[in-house]
């Protein structure tokens, strides 16, 4: 069917598009994030989509979209997409892997995470323009002193909670500088471990900075 937006006779119809020259966020080499939406294929009706890349541990941050609803197709890897349920306030965790799908109905709160390396995911939504309201935004853009005194915190403790996002917009979590740091404070204690225990077999292991955020240890 024919989309009601476009006119087929005008010479500049589009029918091809190379989804990874439209870049909406890099973390790394290895976690990024492409995008496909009307304004790149304007012969699409109805959808666009998102081209996801990520590496173990890694996370697309928790956001939703009260636009559109979401469909999550693992193409290869593994990932865990949870989501939190309005109307009872429960949290559903599905692990895709490829060839299947999760379902994210429109306006759901919602993040993925990677559980392992080279995990690829295409997001697929039923809307041209899907809204992106962030969970790293709300916590940024709502001025401190209001979310210290709606929800009874310390505004300094807050500051400090809050300064390694940067004021961004975070999309894919966590960033390279919380990785490092987490891995610099895992390697001291690490080596402090082993300077207190000169003799002993090693009994300590640090976890690898994917495994940390699985809440995993390597063995």
């Amino acid at each position: 069917m024919a989309t009601s937006h476009m006119d087929y006779t005008k010479p500049d119809v589009q029918y091809f598009f190379d989804v990874n020259k439209n870049r909406l966020k890099t973390r790394n080499a290895e976690n990024f994030v492409n995008r496909l939406g009307r304004e790149n294929l304007n012969t699409l009706g109805n959808v666009s989509l998102l081209d996801i890349y990520l590496s173990k541990g890694r996370v697309v941050e928790p956001h939703y979209h009260q636009n559109a609803a979401e469909l999550v197709y693992c193409i290869s890897g593994t990932a865990r997409v949870s989501l939190i349920n309005p109307f009872n306030n429960k949290i559903t965790n599905v692990t895709i892997t490829p060839g299947q799908v999760a379902n994210i109905p429109q306006g759901w709160w919602h993040w993925e995470m990677a559980l392992v390396d080279k995990t690829h995911l295409l997001a697929i939504f039923d809307a041209p323009y899907p809204e992106y309201i962030f969970g790293s935004d709300i916590l940024t853009k709502t001025p401190i002193e209001v979310l210290s005194h709606t929800y009874c915190l310390d505004p300094e403790l807050l500051k400090k909670a809050l300064k390694p996002l940067d004021n961004q917009t975070i999309v894919i979590g966590p960033t390279d500088e919380c990785v490092s740091e987490v891995h610099r404070q895992q390697t001291n204690a690490y080596e402090s471990n082993k300077r207190s225990h000169p003799n002993s077999l090693p009994h300590y292991q640090y976890q690898s900075q994917s495994n940390y955020y699985l809440g995993n240890r390597d063995r």
